[in-house]
């Protein structure tokens, strides 16, 4: 159930997004290009390891941990999906 797992973290990611909480639209942007990649390894349910992504989001995770915590939490918690499914 890890996919499922992912899955609703970048639900709950997209619904803090459509808040639209204060971001300038160059992070709105690579958030929206983070979840890109992350729903595209979901649509191809690869088991190889891709550390570039769980790096990625893991970076994300450090940018918007002081200024938009909500959104830092979820992004955790899909680093964590990511892990559970060998990503």
């Amino acid at each position: 159930m890890p996919a499922r797992e992912l899955q609703q973290q970048l639900n709950t990611l997209r619904e803090q997004l459509e808040q639209n909480p204060p971001l300038t639209e160059v992070e709105r942007e690579d958030l929206h290009a983070l979840m890109q990649q992350i729903e595209l390894e979901l649509e191809l349910e690869t088991k190889t390891q891709d550390s570039s992504l769980a790096d990625n989001v893991n970076l994300a995770v450090e940018r918007f941990e002081i200024e938009h915590p909500t959104l830092a939490g979820t992004l955790r918690n899909i680093v964590q999906a990511l892990g559970n499914m060998g990503i």
